[in-house]
């Protein structure tokens, strides 16, 4: 799950950056999502580096993709209600990425508890 949080913050790093040029309309809010992506990353390294922080830093990551599908939704709802201007379409893909992050990070914490609870009833 490490490599994957580290990709997950290297797509919000990109979509900030992308968000913030690629607009036309020079807006630090455009940068949210790197101010995600970076801690996130953070975690990945972390959790690839200390097998005894992964549980932790994992937490934290998916709590990370939490507040990035929080701070999106809006984005989605103006998407749905018509609007397609830059803003509303990343904070939509913000929503998107995140939700599927944590999809994905709650899968795994799943099967890391069955794996666990499979090796106790062996030993």
């Amino acid at each position: 799950m490490g490599k994957l949080t580290i990709g997950y913050g290297l797509i919000l790093v990109v979509l900030g950056i992308a968000g913030y040029y690629g607009s036309g309309q020079v807006s630090k809010t455009a940068l949210i999502p790197v101010a995600l992506g970076i801690p996130a990353i953070i975690c990945g390294v972390l959790a690839e580096a200390k097998e005894n922080l992964r549980m932790h830093v994992m937490h934290v990551a998916v709590l990370i993709g939490i507040v990035g599908f929080g701070g999106g939704v809006p984005g989605l709802i103006k998407l749905f209600g018509g609007d397609t201007g830059a803003g509303p379409m990343a904070r939509g893909a913000l929503a998107v990425i995140s939700a599927i992050f944590v999809a994905l990070c709650v899968k795994s914490f799943i099967d890391a508890r069955r794996r666990r609870k499979a090796r106790e009833a062996s030993e």
